[in-house]
């Protein structure tokens, strides 16, 4: 069933485990991450990214898509359906008024007062439409659709601000990740990571998934991270996995050639989700 995220973070903060984020690029790609997480009984996050929205069709293409596809494979754990890194108010709008259950605006680029003014307005609106909001504090690093960034890493004080000003439901503090893969390694703050959790006393989400080493994933966990985002990782074995497949194989099927990816892309998603402990979640 569609939800959206709120009490699902809420009990993994205070279960110190993380729910995973899983970016979503077309139907059979939704479908082997629901068939997965409905196998482990771990509750799941499936972001959108604008790209991914213009590629598949629309919002509202999309949450159809989603939504049929539920009831289709008869999946009972909670699932969101989450635009990931709305870039203005009116592309939330959008987002909420075709069915999601949850958006991040991401106004980061803009200096703090401006973007706590576009994040209210979607807070604003989203809550007539029991949908909840995600925001970005700093400048998470790496490219995201086409928009390549550094790290900028958050203040304390202003998420505090950031947090109380808006009434966002969770937060996403760049504290040294980055979208896509890493060059060189991840340098996670954790102090700092602590320090805003406990003081805005929200959910965090940690971007950039990809590359971060376990013994990392986990201590950001314990300092109040509960979501955590894949889709770097989830394309490089899925891609690896149907070359390989087409080097010894001849199919011009696309039904069987996106198929040759599917265990490989169940297997990181299952490793994912037990790495998070999110697994008998639901």
């Amino acid at each position: 069933m569609l939800v959206n995220m709120k009490q699902m973070l809420i009990k993994a903060k205070e279960h110190k485990y993380a729910v995973p984020h899983f970016n979503i690029n077309n139907l059979e790609w939704t479908r082997f991450i629901l068939e997965e997480v409905q196998m482990l009984q771990s509750p799941v996050i499936l972001g959108v990214s604008e790209g991914a929205m213009k590629y598949m069709g629309g919002f509202k293409t999309i949450k159809d898509m989603v939504v049929d596809l539920i009831d289709y494979l008869n999946i009972t754990v909670p699932v969101v359906l989450h635009l990931d890194h709305g870039s203005s108010f009116s592309v939330c709008k959008e987002a909420i008024d075709s069915g999601f259950t949850s958006v991040m605006i991401d106004a980061s680029k803009y200096e703090l007062e401006k973007n706590i003014d576009i994040t209210k307005e979607v807070v604003n609106y989203a809550k007539q439409k029991n949908v909840s909001v995600e925001a970005e504090i700093g400048r998470v690093g790496g490219s995201e659709d086409k928009e390549n960034s550094g790290i900028v890493y958050a203040s304390v004080t202003e998420s505090v601000k950031f947090s109380k000003s808006t009434g966002i439901d969770f937060l996403a503090p760049a504290l040294g990740s980055v979208h896509g893969l890493y060059k060189g390694e991840p340098k996670l703050d954790f102090d700092r990571m602590q320090k805003i959790s406990e003081l805005t006393d929200l959910p965090l989400v940690l971007h950039g998934g990809t590359g971060i080493y376990d013994n990392l994933i986990k201590k950001a966990i314990e300092c109040g991270i509960t979501k955590i985002n894949f889709n770097t990782e989830l394309q490089i074995h899925w891609s690896e996995a149907v070359k390989k497949e087409l080097q010894c194989n001849n199919a011009y099927d696309p039904r069987k050639i996106i198929k040759f990816g599917e265990s490989a892309l169940k297997e990181c998603v299952k490793n994912k989700c037990e790495l998070l402990g999110s697994i008998n979640k639901a």
